[in-house]
């Protein structure tokens, strides 16, 4: 009697496990593999592709990868037949100059001034004497601007650095806080006296040469054309010292009399200096690469299942030390890309063998995550499918190797979001890691208040800004994060074909369910009553 009750009851238990777990949901899994993964990233993190950076050939050439490999597993092209949905991105750039005493001086060199403070009408101004207000500090005991009237001024000041001699960061005041007091009192323009254009570093010199990068969305664009703000540039130690020279002094005489003396040096400096600056806009190609599953039930196919991935890097890097200048980005995020090629190719296979998901799939690798989230801002802004009917978006980014804390041990992926809007995605994400793949899924960035903000710092973002839930699967950053060394050498590929499989078999669950994650919580977390 006892013995056939407990084989009746593992009998049971046994048939609950099969019921667990989808035979075709496995079957189809198949194609998510190591070598399918090394197909992909060995071409989109070759040397050829030159680190798929935004606007360039390299990330082109990504792009047509893609939506060739789309194209092939018979997925359509959604944006009106077509498989690249345009991204409206331009580059600011600024024509810059600046002259003392008639001689001009060198953009980047002597000089710059940041392409964001120039709006659509840019700047001009000329003027035969500057005041120079020392460290532009007003506090107890110590004012520069005492008996000194900025308006209608050119005021030179340095960045940073007090009358007591600290030259500790952000010393003696913040310099936005220094130029808004100026701006308040209507100086004409600031000259700020700023070391880093004497030994500038190579990030600050790459973005200056390379101008800003945007979005033309309405908002950008009345952000970039509303009226300037008091002008500024940063100048180097050279057109400071020859500015000083017209009182018979110099940058380190000057503090050596402030520091000795505790007393303001400021005074007018009888030069004629004049600036200019004009915003350049440049066209950049850039777009998102669709590939559109239809769903097989006629009342669930109008809801939409987003899985997500960017496949821009950050280039190449002339300023690299050693000979490898090219950031590949095999990890980031290659590594995702090559995720989502795989799992659509596992969905696309199961559609011809009739069982393809009941819900619709929307595959979509996005461009300009590193300018700033950009494509798929522009996704969410203008939508190829109503979010309203976008049920979840499953986000990829960086899945192919692993971080210090699981160094022991790489069977481990970091779950970020799931359960931020939605207790029902939280539940479906981790029971199908429990029936079909056994990892160990790490919270410890699963929040809000994460000093790194991984939350913020991905495409689902953008997603969950609008209310929709998310899960973003990322393996942590490591000592090659935005290196040239994040190649396709150091790839773990069975642990990157491994954390594919999970949002597979995730996003079977979520587009074969009978209902939509339910949303039931409010932005801030708080249950929704």
């Amino acid at each position: 009697m006892k013995k056939h009750l407990i084989y009746t009851g593992l009998v049971l238990l046994m048939g609950c496990t099969a019921i667990a777990q989808n035979k075709d949901a496995i079957r189809f899994s198949q194609t998510i593999n190591k070598d399918n993964a090394y197909k992909h990233l060995s071409v989109l993190a070759s040397d050829a592709y030159e680190g798929r950076e935004t606007g360039t050939k390299g990330g082109w050439m990504a792009a047509d990868y893609i939506r060739g490999h789309f194209k092939n597993l018979g997925l359509k092209g959604p944006v009106n037949g077509d498989y690249f949905q345009p991204v409206d991105m331009v580059t600011f750039g600024t024509a810059q100059i600046l002259t003392v005493e008639g001689q001009p001086a060198e953009p980047l060199k002597d000089f710059y001034i940041m392409p964001s403070s120039v709006s659509g009408s840019g700047f001009a101004f000329n003027c035969g004497q500057v005041l120079f207000a020392g460290y532009g500090l007003n506090k107890e005991g110590y004012n520069d601007f005492e008996n000194q009237n900025v308006t209608g001024k050119v005021v030179m000041i340095f960045k940073s650095g007090d009358p007591a001699g600290s030259t500790a960061k952000n010393a003696g005041g913040n310099i936005n806080s220094k130029i808004k007091y100026l701006s308040d009192n209507k100086a004409k323009a600031v000259l700020v006296i700023d070391p880093l254009v004497d030994n500038m570093p190579d990030n600050l010199k790459s973005y200056l040469q390379s101008g800003q990068m945007i979005m033309k969305t309405k908002e950008n664009i009345e952000r970039m054309n509303s009226p300037q703000g008091t002008p500024v540039v940063y100048i180097g130690t050279a057109i400071a010292n020859q500015l000083l020279k017209a009182a018979k002094t110099n940058v380190d005489a000057v503090k050596k009399k402030i520091t000795e003396s505790g007393k303001p040096a400021s005074q007018e400096l009888q030069i004629a200096v004049t600036a200019s600056a004009q915003r350049t806009e440049t066209k950049v190609r850039a777009e998102n690469v669709l590939g559109f599953l239809e769903g097989s039930d006629p009342k669930l196919k109008k809801e939409v299942l987003v899985i997500t991935a960017h496949y821009d890097h950050i280039g190449i890097d002339a300023n690299a030390k050693g000979d490898d200048k090219i950031n590949n980005g095999a990890d980031d995020d290659g590594s995702g890309t090559t995720g989502v090629l795989m799992i659509a190719e596992a969905f696309a296979k199961a559609k011809k063998a009739g069982k393809g998901p009941k819900r619709s799939i929307l595959f979509m690798t996005v461009t300009g995550e590193e300018k700033g989230l950009l494509g798929s801002e522009w996704y969410s802004e203008y939508p190829v499918f109503p979010l309203a009917n976008t049920i979840t978006n499953l986000n990829i980014d960086m899945i192919g190797r692993g971080d210090k804390d699981h160094a022991s041990d790489n069977n481990f992926v970091y779950i970020i979001g799931s359960d931020m809007l939605s207790t029902d995605l939280d539940r479906i994400g981790k029971k199908a890691n429990k029936d079909y793949v056994k990892m160990n899924l790490d919270e410890r960035y699963n929040n809000r208040t994460d000093p790194n903000r991984f939350y913020y710092r991905s495409d689902h973002y953008n997603f969950a800004k609008h209310g929709i839930p998310v899960i973003f699967y990322f393996n942590g950053v490591h000592e090659d994060y935005h290196q040239p060394g994040d190649e396709i050498s150091k790839i773990d590929f069975p642990m990157l074909a491994k954390r594919s499989k999970l949002v597979y078999f995730t996003a079977w669950e979520l587009a074969n369910g009978l209902k939509r994650p339910v949303v039931d919580k409010n932005e801030d977390g708080t249950r929704k009553k």
